[in-house]
């Protein structure tokens, strides 16, 4: 069935749309002199950028927030206007306003929409809502900068970030989220598990992972891995950068170039480092002639791509260079396809369910509006995009259509996770893609023997793996399931005296495949205990004169009050039921 619409069409975007030009009213009452830039609403709030000539803090913020509350209890009408090239450039140079100016310079309209909320116009397409009274609560959230048009080489403006909603109820919970959000950030606990670092040596986006981090990289994969051994993939390995003409093929050169990374060989030729994984997938495919019978060859690699992202766009693992997708590609039959899909959506539920996130899905459509952006033929998009909407029919799944947020080669099914918080995150992909068979000529001998084309699935269960763990620390706290938990046990000698059994007992429980450490430091058993909480590790065994002799452990279980003793087998046993 399909869900709501989306969060566009929605009443609370066009909320914070309004909230988004009150607060450059208030601005100008503040610094009459001040640059607008450009003020979006964006997924749970609003922001705008401005160039200041007075100065910006947070008691500032708190007189702004005041002013648009008086804004809100005027209640003033929003109202629509129309106007021309020439009227716009006019009313933004007698405005001095030169960030408008060069929008609307940039603008192929001739006639360019405006709202209006009293005396103070702004270039805007919309939507807003009909007055100022319909927002009811408002809240300025922080100040960052940010280039002008996300260009280091352009103006450093000073963005000033805010949310509204329809109700103060709605607003103080949602501020009691962020305040949640605030000490699960990944980029704090992930440094304080000691999960990753990021070193400016070797430069932004590019995090490297410690051994408890990569233990949690590698137990995702094996779990994807084992997902996908049991739908009949195989492994392949491909190399990290190829031609120029491997993507010129592909259009990535064509519709991708300013993410890509080029590099020239001492020879003049050009490759450039994978931006993704298809292209190389579809040479693969390509070594050979397939029967029908041969059909459907699936294909899975884990393996970084690289991509040209703007260092003002980096997020600590959210948004990062250098990206792990946990990638696959199916090669299949045009009748093998509705099966295959469900295939790899079974994989989805199985995946994100041990995680407990509620699921929903996102069709991201291609735009009939601007068919440039788009590979191939219209007839083929549209009958790709059938075949995803009947899955989804099928599988009963709740979903809506988002026509423009398809790749440029084809549409997909975005699949987005709500974690403990909350929040929605867009996380596993599944793509049918009929452009880039027909680019790279990939076809199967059918049983008439003629060669017929083949229908290429694109499959991430993570996508990003640095993303994914971002959102797994967050969703969790840091506090991940046992079977996940990077050190399950730390063992604790009560003294100096019991370090040797402390040091037996964890070997037993390495032997067995456990995660164990000792903490056998100076430090008082307390401390130490709480330094192990600290790193959020699920069980302290505690040993002393009476353990060693019973040859037992004091077990201690994350966020549960009562200490039990038992033998090691015993505790082995206990550590099993959790995974």
């Amino acid at each position: 069935m399909k869900s709501q619409k989306p969060y566009e069409d929605s009443r609370l975007y066009r909320i914070r749309h309004t909230a988004a030009h009150l607060l450059a009213m208030a601005v100008l009452e503040y610094d009459p002199k001040a640059k607008l830039a450009i003020g979006p609403p964006i997924e749970h709030g609003f922001y705008y950028d401005f160039e200041f000539t007075k100065p910006i803090n947070d008691e500032v913020l708190r007189n702004l927030e005041k002013t648009i509350g008086q804004l809100i209890a005027k209640n003033l009408p929003v109202e629509h206007k129309t106007l021309t090239r020439s009227e716009a450039l006019g009313r933004a140079k007698k405005e001095h306003q030169p960030y408008k100016e060069e929008l609307i310079n940039d603008l192929p309209d001739k006639e360019l929409s405006h709202y209006v909320i009293g005396d103070f116009w702004d270039l805007c397409k919309g939507p807003h809502v009909a007055s100022t009274g319909e927002v009811k609560a408002v809240k300025l959230l922080g100040i960052a900068g940010a280039y002008w048009r996300g260009s280091e080489n352009n103006p450093m403006l000073t963005r000033i970030y805010g949310t509204a909603f329809e109700s103060k109820k709605e607003l103080d919970e949602h501020l009691k989220m962020l305040e949640e959000a605030k000490k699960r950030d990944h980029k704090k606990l992930g440094v304080a598990l000691d999960l990753f670092v990021f070193s400016p040596l070797v430069g932004p986006g590019l995090p490297l992972w410690t051994p408890k981090g990569t233990v949690i990289r590698e137990l995702l994969d094996d779990f994807v891995w084992e997902l996908r051994r049991k739908k009949g993939y195989e492994k392949v390995e491909i190399p990290h950068l190829a031609k120029k003409d491997l993507y010129e093929k592909s259009g990535h050169w064509d519709k991708f170039k300013d993410d890509l990374f080029v590099i020239e060989t001492r020879e003049g030729k050009q490759f450039a480092v994978k931006p993704m994984n298809c292209p190389h997938h579809t040479q693969i495919f390509a070594r050979k002639k397939w029967s029908y019978r041969e059909m459907p060859q699936r294909y899975a690699n884990t393996t970084m791509v690289y991509r040209d992202e703007q260092s003002g766009e980096l997020a600590g693992l959210s948004r990062v260079i250098s990206i792990t997708q946990d990638d696959a590609h199916v090669f299949c039959r045009p009748d093998q396809v509705s099966e295959e899909l469900d295939a790899i959506w079974d994989i989805v539920e199985e995946f994100y369910s041990r995680f407990g996130f509620r699921l929903e899905v996102r069709l991201s459509f291609h735009d009939p509006k601007t068919p440039e952006k788009y590979l191939g033929d219209p007839k083929i998009w549209k009958n790709s995009e059938a075949e995803l909407e009947k899955t989804a029919k099928k599988r009963g799944a709740k979903y809506l259509v988002a026509p423009g947020e398809a790749n440029f080669y084809g549409p997909k099914i975005d699949f987005m996770a709500y974690d403990s918080l909350e929040r929605q995150w867009q996380v596993a992909t599944i793509q049918l893609d009929m452009n880039l068979p027909k680019r790279f000529e990939l076809t199967f001998v059918n049983p008439a023997g003629k060669d017929e084309d083949v229908v290429m699935i694109h499959a991430a269960i993570m996508g990003s793996i640095e993303r994914f763990v971002s959102i797994l620390i967050e969703h969790f706290g840091g506090e991940f399931p046992v079977w996940l938990a990077p050190v399950q046990v730390v063992v604790l000698p009560l003294s100096e005296k019991f370090v040797t059994y402390a040091d037996k007992v964890s070997d037993e429980l390495h032997q067995s495949g456990v995660r164990v450490e000792t903490d056998d430091s100076n430090e008082s058993l307390g401390k130490r205990i709480r330094q192990a909480e600290g790193q959020k590790i699920p069980f302290i065994l505690v040993v002393g004169e009476k353990e060693q002799t019973a040859k037992t452990v004091a077990v201690r279980e994350r966020h549960t009050p009562e200490q039990s003793t038992v033998s090691v087998e015993q505790f082995l046993s206990l550590l099993r039921g959790k995974k």
